[in-house]
């Protein structure tokens, strides 16, 4: 997508458009319907289509199943791992979801019968459906990695699913001596959260600048190119000049193998070992993607861009991280817009009439220090059996924008987080 330098305006503008569509509940359908939908994943997808869709049509059945009763937020959890926030700040329950009237199911599914139209749980109760929707995120892939299991994960963290790894490399990088050297991997794209390893890696340079000032953080990188990659490596020189060391594809970045025995990793061109090493592993759609067969063979899932409805499995819906989405990025505000525009999709389709042509929108704030915001927006609409960059509708922070400009994007951040999980779990 072509990038166009924002003004100042533009920035606020855009925050009170995101701010609008995420306050934003559409009307209920002239047409009486009905139906049965159940959707799997309580994360900022999920619990979003559930939400929406009875904000459409209350008389839809909608039950939401949810392996956890808290579910811990990824966006803002890199500021935790860095000591600038507490992990109970992102956490959140389904408790206001019955005032809706969705029925809150707490435990795994473990299968879909799709030809009869059933989620299996894993106590073997089975949920009958007439639409769908998947909302699984995602899962590491334990076998593409020489040497990275779930055992090594607990000596090498990768906490890119929130929780007890975000504390856990927290704890690590708190109790490791000043000096110490800090390695993280990311991997090739498609990944959760494009610019989610350069935002991690900011705040642990700022945790180093602030707290162990005599170390040094190497980030060796699948890429060459990563999402909003000149106004990170601009921050950086500005900010962290000593303390980030950035190893591309190109420069031999790639991780070949870890040996967690000995905090290694290995790349074609040497071994790095570790004080604390941050393992971001390759990734792909939750496992009941895979069990429900509406996953390919990249291991995520191709939908139709109009309604999200799998191209592999009919009646059941794809959404946020899980879906192969084309241009759109996995990203919880975009999780949160394939929701709505599945919930208004499902609700037509459930009354017999065809949906509308969507366009959805995200942006991507990433903090570089406490004080100091980027983003990166964009406009999707369906082309060619995908989603598709609207030409001239996205555009990143400016490149050599004031410290009051980046603070205000910091704040931007901050208030898209409250405004979106106020939405969504509140």
């Amino acid at each position: 997508m072509t990038r166009h330098p924002v003004s100042r305006r533009d920035f606020l503008r855009r925050t009170a458009a995101t701010a609008a569509t995420l306050g934003f509940a559409t009307p209920a359908l002239a047409q009486p319907t009905a139906g049965r939908v159940v959707v799997v994943g309580g994360g900022f997808a999920g619990a979003s289509c559930a939400r929406a869709l009875k904000r459409i049509d209350p008389r839809i059945t909608v039950t939401l199943v949810e392996a956890n009763a808290t579910f811990t937020a990824c966006p803002l959890s890199n500021a935790v791992i860095a000591g600038l926030r507490d992990l109970p700040a992102q956490q959140f329950d389904y408790k206001r979801f019955a005032a809706q009237r969705i029925t809150v199911t707490l435990a795994p599914a473990v299968g879909v019968n799709a030809d009869a139209r059933t989620v299996i749980l894993n106590d073997g109760v089975r949920l009958p459906y007439d639409r769908l929707v998947l909302a699984p995120g995602i899962e590491i892939r334990w076998d593409a990695l020489p040497g990275y299991t779930e055992a090594a994960a607990e000596r090498m963290p990768h906490a890119w699913r929130a929780g007890d790894q975000t504390m856990l490399l927290r704890k690590q990088l708190e109790s490791m001596e000043d000096g110490g050297l800090v390695v993280m991997s990311a991997p090739a794209n498609p990944f959760r959260c494009p610019p989610g390893p350069y935002e991690r890696a900011s705040l642990i340079a700022h945790f180093l600048k602030t707290r162990k000032p005599k170390s040094k953080l190497i980030v060796l990188d699948a890429k060459d190119a990563f999402s909003k990659q000149g106004l990170f490596l601009n921050a950086w020189k500005e900010l962290y000049p000593d303390l980030i060391e950035w190893v591309p594809l190109s420069k031999g970045g790639s991780v070949t193998s870890v040996d967690p025995k000995t905090n290694t990793l290995t790349t074609e061109f040497g071994i790095h070992k570790a004080a604390v090493a941050n393992v971001i592993a390759p990734q792909r759609a939750g496992r009941i993607a895979e069990l429900a067969g509406v996953a390919d063979k990249s291991g995520w899932c191709p939908i139709d861009p109009v309604t999200f409805e799998s191209k592999l499995r009919p009646n059941i819906h794809v959404i946020g991280d899980a879906a192969i989405a084309g241009a759109m990025p996995k990203s919880a505000f975009a999780a949160n817009s394939q929701a709505k525009v599945c919930a208004a999709a499902l609700a037509k389709l459930l009354a017999g009439e065809k949906p509308d042509e969507p366009k959805l929108i995200n942006t991507c704030y990433s903090l570089v220090a406490p004080d100091y915001g980027i983003s990166v927006a964009g406009v999707y609409e369906p082309r060619g059996g995908l989603l598709a960059d609207v030409k001239g509708a996205g555009g990143v922070s400016p490149a050599n924008a004031s410290p009051d400009v980046r603070t205000l994007e910091a704040n931007f951040a901050n208030g898209w987080f409250t405004a979106i999980t106020g939405e969504v779990f509140g």
